[in-house]
């Protein structure tokens, strides 16, 4: 019996599946880092192309990172108040360090600490987690999820013609609702109407 199995086996065993989704989710987060520029840099970034069932089983993945960031992020914030300004190894800092306050930093900052360490043994790669807790916990602060979308493409993939899907995150690429284009139509129609009504008195 299958119970408590669920998700997509794609064609691989456990361990491939779990490396693929690992250097993925790394991927995906280290493309905020390129410039666009140089061989092998995404074009753009914050986006990957892939098939759609791997993108819809990258999606919770990543979500789940970007969530642990943000929480990281708050209580890094917190714990600000305790830390010293000095700079490491001088009188001060050493002060600090054997001081209450220190005590009091440690035992604010250890939550952060861990969310670090849990997404790390998600991705193991550090860039990919320091640009998880500084720019995409910084951009997503306000958010409360949905930190990603996929949009399927029309071009399937050659070779074996798999459909094929790219994910990204939100925020960056956005269009335009279209009801603010209709209201800012509305307010222009207005003015030119009451322009045409003063021009007739």
């Amino acid at each position: 019996m299958r119970h408590r199995v669920k998700g997509r086996k794609l064609g691989r065993n456990g361990s491939h599946r779990k490396a693929m989704f690992r250097n993925m989710a790394a991927s995906l987060i280290k493309t905020l880092a390129q410039d666009g520029e140089g061989e092998g840099a995404a074009k753009v970034p914050g986006r990957i192309i892939t098939t759609v069932p791997k993108a819809k089983e990258l999606r919770p993945q990543i979500e789940r990172l970007v969530t642990m960031a943000r929480k990281g992020a708050a209580i890094e914030e917190k714990a600000r108040k305790f830390e010293s300004s000095a700079d490491r190894g001088s009188d001060e800092w050493k002060q600090w360090r054997q001081s209450e306050r220190w005590c009091e930093w440690s035992q604010a900052m250890a939550p952060a600490v861990t969310l670090r360490r849990r997404a790390f043994a998600v991705l193991r790669d550090h860039d990919a987690v320091a640009i998880l807790f500084s720019v995409l916990a910084e951009r997503f602060a306000d958010r409360q999820g949905g930190y990603t979308r996929i949009v399927k493409l029309a071009t399937p993939r050659l070779g074996d013609a798999g459909a094929r899907a790219l994910i990204e995150f939100v925020g960056e690429n956005d269009r335009v609702r279209a009801a603010k284009v209709k209201t800012s139509l509305a307010v222009k129609s207005a003015e030119t109407e009451n322009a045409d009504v003063d021009g007739t008195e």
